[in-house]
């Protein structure tokens, strides 16, 4: 069994449903799920003009390899009806894997640790929340630390509900 750290994120349609649907559905495809942080409500970094984000981050148990598990989280991005139209753009959930304990893996598909994640706020406040102690196999630092100096400076606050 593996280890995961899971971002998931939706801004268009129902976006706290979206989140709901994609954890259920994550645990039909034998996804366990072990935590979940507080849902975010969080301002668009690289598309500005769009809807703002809620974010979550799972830490999640699993046997499933990590491309099996990029595979799962591509058919439900596919069942919840996403549409990638425009980079970045708006999207009904986005599933990216961050962190699978130490491991590293770099190929055309998939990249873990996730590329960009150290740099993201959405990201590393709901990660900091359930593993701060988490650790970036590359730069060594836990997930606390990185949010320390991470230089977003988007909005993320606890979303209260409704959307």
């Amino acid at each position: 069994m593996m280890i995961y750290l899971l971002s998931l994120g939706s801004n268009v349609g129902r976006p706290e449903a979206n989140l709901a649907r994609a954890v259920e559905l994550l645990r039909a495809g034998g996804v366990e799920v072990v935590r979940a942080s507080s849902i975010y409500r969080t301002e668009p970094v690289d598309h500005p003009g769009q809807p703002w984000f809620l974010n979550q981050v799972l830490e999640v148990r699993t046997a499933l390899g990590p491309m099996a598990l990029l595979d799962l989280g591509r058919s439900i991005e596919s069942a919840l009806k996403r549409v990638r139209s425009v980079v970045k753009g708006p999207r009904t959930i986005d599933i990216d894997i961050l962190l699978a304990g130490s491991l590293e893996l770099e190929s055309d598909e998939l990249t873990i640790p996730h590329p960009r994640m150290a740099l993201r706020n959405f990201v590393l406040v709901p990660l900091a929340e359930i593993a701060p102690g988490a650790v970036h196999p590359r730069s060594r630092k836990t997930a606390a630390q990185l949010l320390q100096e991470c230089p977003d400076t988007a909005k993320v606050e606890k979303f209260a509900g409704p959307f």
